[in-house]
């Protein structure tokens, strides 16, 4: 398996030969219908693409069966007229449309006689004897299988580079500087490495080889591991500086990632550009300023940044700091080497304030005491509620929040504390309004219902259990003599009824009829019967 994965560009490939003095245009002429350079197979080819970001232009590129490309001489947007051509002198010179030359392999008077694509994907300029350059030697900002990626190659995508150390350590830098992503082999790996290459399997498996190694050392899986058997996977830099593995099905013409090395995408450095606040909407990372005294550079690109709409040193004395809770201004090294402070909150937040050197300040709630003071220069900010940390940043006087991310990002005012409880007043509201018409609901269906007039007289013979006098609707008597049928007897005021409570209780219910008089006639009915004394009868502390 070490052998194996080492030897990858030993093993010997058919390839196309291309001839000195070929040319590839970007669009089809009447002389010019040649768009495409293929390998023998016709799994890889070399030509121009729609560019994806400028419809009107052009990529050149190695791309994938189906459009994907794996390999670009540049990412600059090419006119119509563009061509890539393979010079009688042994370069391969891309030109733009007023032939300047945009890109060029500098291979002149070095011999090379053919030009080729393996079924590998790896574009070689050969001399009668040997490889003179090859484009898996000379990555751009793609890795596909077969290849060897060593220390002294770099993927390359806008601001962001990628590069394997000597200790076998993966490494992001912004700007050839900022290293803000570090990732090495687990602890389980105990070698001290000297020369590691990292290479991608067809299979999804990203590992390092090494001679001190017993074999190669897993780094990462893709999501879809050893799945299907007609599908191309490749680790490519993107252009927001997260490095992912992605798969593609032969022909689609689509591509999905698989896996990203910084699963948090807010902590790459310069995600939403200088003075960008990185956060999250329900999906996936956004990017905003941090308060209306800032305005997008480009309002059509949010993540090129924000800028002042006044400048600090145009308001002398008259600067106030910006809260943003839950943020923090990223500090990498070497950045964390000379910007950190051990001070509280409010040391932290004034003395970014006085001091003419200070733009923006970070205090970690962890515990530590760390503080950050930001120099004037690019700054990258991400905001998140679990971040432990507040910010501040120095503007001209006041400070307005951002309503955009007046949710997201707590700036501190009146007016979003008040937003807060109209929202806690709101969703209160609502709550007592369900519990309310749930209420309602349930009386107006279950008031006329036999179960429902039960628990009303259950609940009435509670009462009477604990020695009150009870009370029950007419409804509740009718229920329990079923409509007065099962007469006993009748007496002065009104005939007597056989009735049966919820509790299977047996009373007697007498029902008054011709009372002239009303309450007086009624109260002197009942004392009559409750002074009656039988032994089948319990006195009456009941009425309706």
């Amino acid at each position: 398996m070490m052998l194996r994965f080492l030897v990858f560009l030993l093993v010997p490939t058919i390839s196309a030969a291309i001839q000195p003095g070929s040319t590839l245009y970007a669009t089809n002429t009447s002389t010019n219908t040649n768009q495409n350079w293929s390998s023998p197979d016709s799994t890889f080819s070399l030509g121009f693409l729609p560019h994806p970001q400028y419809p009107t232009s052009f990529l050149a590129a190695i791309f994938y069966s189906g459009g994907v490309p794996i390999w670009t001489p540049t990412s600059a947007p090419l006119d119509s007229s563009a061509s890539l051509q393979f010079l009688t002198t042994g370069s391969l010179r891309l030109v733009n449309g007023s032939d300047r030359t945009v890109w060029d392999s500098n291979t002149t008077s070095r011999g090379v006689s053919s030009a080729s694509i393996d079924d590998f994907g790896n574009l070689v300029l050969s001399n009668s004897t040997s490889t003179v350059w090859s484009s898996f030697l000379n990555p751009t900002d793609t890795i596909v299988p077969s290849q060897n990626f060593t220390t002294s190659m770099i993927l390359r995508s806008g601001s962001y580079s990628f590069q394997l150390l000597s200790s076998g350590n993966l490494t992001l830098r912004w700007n050839n500087t900022i290293v803000y992503h570090n990732q090495g082999l687990n602890s389980s790996y105990n070698a001290s490495l000297t020369s590691p290459i990292l290479g991608l399997q067809s299979n999804g498996l990203l590992s390092i080889a090494e001679p001190s190694l017993s074999g190669p050392a897993t780094f990462a899986y893709s999501n879809d591991y050893a799945e299907g058997s007609d599908v191309l996977r490749f680790l490519r830099l993107d252009n927001d500086g997260n490095l992912r593995i992605y798969s593609s099905g032969r022909g689609s013409g689509s591509q999905t990632a698989r896996w990203a090395i910084v699963e948090d995408q807010c902590q790459v450095f310069g995600y939403c550009g200088n003075m960008g606040i990185c956060s999250y909407n329900d999906t996936a990372p956004i990017c905003g300023c941090p308060s209306l005294n800032f305005e997008p550079v480009d309002p059509m690109d949010t993540r090129k940044g924000c800028k002042r709409k006044v400048e600090t040193q145009d308001c002398p004395g008259n600067a106030t700091m910006f809260d943003l809770d839950h943020t923090q201004f990223l500090t990498y090294p070497p950045e964390n080497n000379s910007q950190v402070f051990f001070v509280g909150i409010s040391a932290c937040r004034s003395n970014c304030l006085v001091s003419p050197t200070c733009d923006a300040s970070t205090s970690l709630s962890d515990g530590t005491g760390l503080c950050y003071l930001k120099p004037p220069g690019f700054m990258s900010g991400y905001h998140s509620p679990a971040l432990p940390s507040s910010s501040y940043i120095k503007v001209c006087s006041p400070g307005i929040p951002n309503p955009l991310l007046s949710g997201q990002i707590g700036g501190k005012s009146s007016g979003l504390r008040m937003h807060t409880w109209v929202v806690a007043i709101m969703v209160i509201g609502t709550i007592f309004g369900l519990v309310a018409l749930e209420g309602s609901l349930w009386w107006w269906c279950c008031r006329n219902s036999p179960k429902f007039g039960t628990l009303t007289a259950q609940y009435a013979l509670l009462e009477y259990a604990s020695g009150a006098p009870v009370q029950f609707t007419y409804k509740d008597l009718q229920r329990s003599t079923k409509g007065f049928k099962e007469k006993l007897g009748a007496g002065g005021f009104g005939s007597v009824y056989r009735g049966v409570l919820a509790n299977k209780t047996v009373v007697a219910v007498k029902q008054l009829e011709g009372i002239e008089q009303g309450e007086k006639q009624f109260r002197m009915e009942v004392a009559t019967i409750s002074s009656t004394h039988h032994l089948n009868l319990k006195i009456s502390q009941k009425d309706c």
